[in-house]
């Protein structure tokens, strides 16, 4: 058994038990969940295909490519889908009331209300760019350490990604939560305006995402913490490029009226626990070997 995981990328192995995680859910939920065939359709493919990757590595070529990056980013994209369906079949009971009253006890009021009066619409088309940043930050770190040949580091970034991705869909499956621009909405006076592309990223984002409820913990927090965090340990040019759009990032998400303050703090405690995770993976994997 030994060798047989030490055979295993920690990637992979990643890959599998989220998916694994998500089949059964779907399995024990089955009845409650929305297109429950269709998920579990979902899930089972894409293990299938990371069982082939695993039994038949590719060495090189487009083959390797794709173990690499293509699949790993799509498996990532296609089960966040799921979740519009996922969540709400296995925990209905939404706790944005809750994350709404722990805000209010922290701060004193309602931060999406309050930064209104800080709204103008160049703010809020740099915002908005750097909240959309969170799609390609990770992406950008992975085809430099590509490019440079950088497999063993490339490895344990994608590993590190992967992960926290992962834990971020099973918080949502804990803590179902829609997030301000849904439940506060009629508490806003000021709309967000941008002044160039913000109405057509907004459009697209909700396009994308859907009406999801993955609010708490924030995966825009999480995964951005976790990729600055792994520029600075292979990539510091690249970590100079990225600190300054994490900061712009962070107060996006509540600008931009995605989430809660109590998210972001929970974004940052789910970087932690991804970080160690990590390395207790990692450190695994070697003995294994």
């Amino acid at each position: 058994m030994g060798r047989l995981f030490g055979r295993i990328r920690p990637a992979d192995a990643v890959t599998m038990i989220f998916l694994s995680l998500f089949a059964l859910l779907t399995l024990t939920h089955y009845d409650s969940t929305a297109s429950a065939g269709r998920l579990l359709l979902t899930y089972v493919s894409l293990l299938s295909i990371q069982v082939l990757f695993i039994k038949y590595p590719p060495e090189r070529g487009v083959l390797k490519l794709a173990h690499d990056i293509a699949f790993p980013v799509t498996a990532v994209f296609l089960v966040f889908d799921t979740m519009t369906q996922l969540v709400p079949g296995v925990n209905p009971r939404d706790i944005d009331y809750l994350l709404i009253r722990a805000d209010y006890w922290l701060l004193g009021g309602y931060p999406t209300v309050w930064l209104e009066r800080i709204v103008n619409p160049l703010l809020t088309e740099v915002l908005q760019l750097a909240y959309t940043s969170y799609y390609f930050l990770p992406v950008v770190l992975g085809v430099v350490l590509k490019t440079k040949k950088r497999d063993r580091e490339f490895d344990e970034s994608l590993t590190y990604i992967l992960l926290c991705f992962y834990l971020s869909y099973v918080g949502y499956v804990l803590f179902p939560a829609l997030g301000p621009r849904y439940t506060m909405n009629h508490l806003q006076s000021v709309p967000l305006e941008g002044a160039f592309l913000f109405e057509k990223i907004y459009g697209i984002l909700n396009s994308i995402e859907g009406i999801k409820r993955d609010a708490f913990p924030s995966g825009h927090t999480a995964v951005t913490l976790v990729v600055l965090h792994l520029a600075f340990r292979h990539e510091k040019r690249l970590f100079c490029i990225y600190l300054p759009v994490t900061a712009l990032l962070l107060l996006a998400t509540v600008y931009c009226r995605y989430h809660y303050v109590v998210d972001v703090l929970g974004g940052v405690a789910l970087y932690l626990v991804t970080m160690a995770a990590g390395r207790v993976l990692m450190g695994s994997s070697r003995k294994a070997g």
